[in-house]
Parts: structure tokens; C-alpha cells; sequence
């Protein structure tokens, strides 16, 4: 009898003991790299968190932790429950006050952000993601996964993947060379070939007419894209209204053809944030060239 008590005194104390070490090790820090090269430790996951940029509110989001968000950049407006968490001004009128008053475990922002020092001088954990490109995104999935405990980067990622293959397959000009400029705004800037937007091109078997010697995002000359003839513009909101109005412009083929493919506000978001959105980006911008390609011929 005494020794069956005994043994399962032990079997208890053994589980008791498992239980603890495992709640250890869930509760153990971890220490993650941000993009400044900085080793940011979390004791445990963020259960406050401010987003300074929509594409990183985004992300948070689609690894299933908007529930933590209490505050977010002014121009973050997906997914529509985060469009009533208190809106913290834009990259150059940052409300560090208000941000004070959320007691925020982290926040998350961009490196070029001008806040970052007086944040982290007030006491305020940050986390900087640069994302520019395809590959950048799915380094902050993979990161941001660390940070909020969280295990749905692979997830995320693939069905980003798995839109950009269909948005290809919707394509069905095959075997043609469609040359397109793709103007993030008036300026002129465009979106070169080594920016998401124009790794997005390239995955669809489009040929962007800004070459990667230009860089991600030049400012360029608007008689370049005179001289490169582009078959489709794909504009910003911004700048759809004035294309035909510019010089030498009404011989460009996109133009003279009325291949210029015109998006709405909320499509605009879509294909300018590198985010978990970039497959539906590539969506869009399939769907367009498609409908403008086959109704020109």
C-alpha cells in the first residue's frame, strides 16, 4: 500500500516537473535580429503592439495577431479591424505621445523612420523591417513569426506564391513580349526591375521597360519611356488623369491603344505595399493587362 502511494507521489512529481520545464521553455526570451543589425530580445510575445507602416500592420495581420495591434500609422487601413485603433500620424509627424500613452510592448517600423531614437530613448522596444523586395517580405514573415510567436510565415508566404503562379496562368498571351511601365507617381517614378513591384513583372513574364541599372525606384526622364514604347501603363491613382496630356505621349502604343490601366483606391494600396497582399497585387495587375491586351487587338 505505502509503496503504491509512493509511486504515485513520484509519477506526480514527475509530471508536475515536465509541465514546469515546459512552461519554461515557452516562457523563455528570444532574441531576434532586425534589419538595423540590432539583436532585439522579447521575454515573452508582444501582446501591445503599434505598426508604423501598412505594409507591417499587414503582416501582423496575416499571422493571425491583429487582435494585439493598439495603434497603427495613419495610412493603414487593412483589414478592416484595425480601421478604428487610434491613427499616429504619418512618417514625418510620428504622435510619440500618444504612442507613450498606448505602452506599447514594441513597435514596429521602417529604418528610415525619424522616430526611431527618441522611441528607444524613451524606454520604447522597436523592430525595424526594411522590406523593398520579395525576398525582404518573406525575411520579415520569417522574422515577425520569432517576435510574436507566431508560425504561419510558411503559410502566408505560399499563398502569396500560389497567387502570383495563378496570376500568371490568367495571362493567355503567351509568348509575347508585353512591354509595361508600371509609374508609382508623377514625378516620373517607376518601378525598376529589382523592386517588388517589378519582381512581380517578371514573375508574370512581363517585360518591364526599366532596367535594373536604374535601380528599384528611379526618377526618369518621361521622353525614356517615349523612346521604350511601352504595350501597357499601369499608373498610380495619382497619375492615370494627366498621361495622355504629356508630350510626345499619344505615340506611345499603351496610349495611342488605351492600354493604360486605370485602378481604384483600394487597388492602388494593394499593388504599392510590399506585403502579404503582393499574389493579390499580382492579381490585379494580370487581370488588367488581359482585359486591355485582348480588347486592343
Amino acid at each position: 500500500m505505502a509503496s503504491s502511494i509512493r509511486s504515485r507521489y513520484l509519477i506526480v512529481g514527475a509530471l508536475l516537473f515536465l509541465l514546469g520545464f515546459s512552461l519554461a521553455v515557452f516562457a523563455a526570451p528570444v532574441s531576434v535580429t532586425d534589419d538595423r543589425g540590432v539583436v532585439v530580445v522579447f521575454d515573452k510575445p508582444p501582446q501591445r503592439i503599434v505598426s508604423l507602416l501598412p505594409s507591417l500592420t499587414e503582416s501582423v495581420c496575416a499571422l493571425g495577431k491583429c487582435s494585439a495591434l493598439v495603434g497603427v500609422d495613419r495610412f493603414s487601413n487593412w483589414p478592416k479591424s484595425i480601421q478604428d485603433l487610434p491613427k499616429l500620424g504619418g512618417m514625418g509627424e510620428i504622435n510619440i505621445e500618444r504612442i507613450v500613452q498606448l505602452k506599447p510592448d514594441v513597435v514596429l517600423l521602417e529604418k528610415a523612420s525619424p522616430v526611431i531614437t527618441r522611441l528607444n530613448g524613451l524606454g520604447i522596444n522597436t523592430f525595424v523591417l526594411d522590406v523593398k523586395s520579395m525576398s525582404d517580405e518573406e525575411r520579415a514573415l520569417q522574422k515577425l513569426d520569432l517576435v510574436l510567436g507566431t508560425s504561419e510565415s510558411g503559410r502566408v508566404w505560399n499563398q502569396i506564391q500560389k497567387e502570383i503562379l495563378r496570376a500568371n496562368k490568367q495571362l493567355s498571351t503567351k509568348g509575347e513580349s508585353i512591354r509595361v511601365y508600371f509609374e508609382v507617381n508623377p514625378a516620373p517614378f517607376a518601378a525598376g526591375s529589382t523592386s517588388f513591384i517589378g519582381e512581380i513583372l517578371t514573375q508574370l513574364d512581363l517585360v518591364n521597360i526599366i532596367p535594373k541599372s536604374l535601380g528599384p525606384f528611379p526618377k526618369i526622364n518621361p521622353e525614356f519611356v517615349v523612346q521604350a514604347k511601352p504595350d501597357v501603363i499601369l499608373p498610380t491613382e495619382s497619375t492615370a488623369a494627366d498621361i495622355q496630356k504629356r508630350p510626345g505621349w499619344n505615340s506611345i502604343p499603351a496610349v495611342s491603344k488605351n492600354r493604360i490601366c486605370v485602378f481604384t483606391g483600394q487597388q492602388n494600396d494593394v499593388l504599392v505595399r510590399p506585403g502579404p497582399r503582393m499574389g493579390e497585387a499580382a492579381l490585379i495587375i494580370s487581370a488588367c493587362i488581359q482585359e486591355k491586351m485582348s480588347s486592343s487587338r
